[in-house]
């Protein structure tokens, strides 16, 4: 697998992630949120998922401290380009449920899926 393939478990993540939510659209530069153990030796330490892991492992994410209690995993040059290639996919990445995040990845033009497609040579519209 290339590092610009998100595998089925992170697309997964990436569309719960960034879902909007009591009309609220998140916004890709908040990142996903990571906690924190809260008890024993690692106490105050991150604590990713499995997922979440894996993509910091491959690069496509990166975890900032900023000393608050979460933490946020935001998406590194890599991990954009992932998601650019996940949005060319319609399927992956519903424009009517994910404008947001395809507005934000500045991909008007992968968002256009609504569009009609260009009318084909000797054909005419439908009154």
């Amino acid at each position: 697998m290339s590092d610009t393939t998100l595998t089925s478990r992170e697309r997964t993540l990436i569309r719960n992630e960034f879902m909007v939510r009591f009309a609220q659209a998140p916004r890709l530069e908040n990142g996903i949120l990571v906690k924190r153990w809260a008890t024993g030796l690692n106490k105050g330490q991150p604590k990713p998922g499995a997922v979440i892991q894996g993509m910091l492992d491959r690069g496509l994410l990166e975890l900032r401290d900023d000393g608050a209690h979460w933490l946020r995993a935001r998406f590194t040059e890599a991990g954009l380009a992932a998601l650019r290639h996940m949005a060319e996919d319609p399927r992956a990445l519903p424009p009517g449920e994910y404008q947001h995040v395809l507005e934000d990845l500045g991909g008007a033009q992968l968002a256009d899926h609504n569009s009609p497609p260009p009318a084909l040579s000797g054909s005419r519209p439908v009154a």
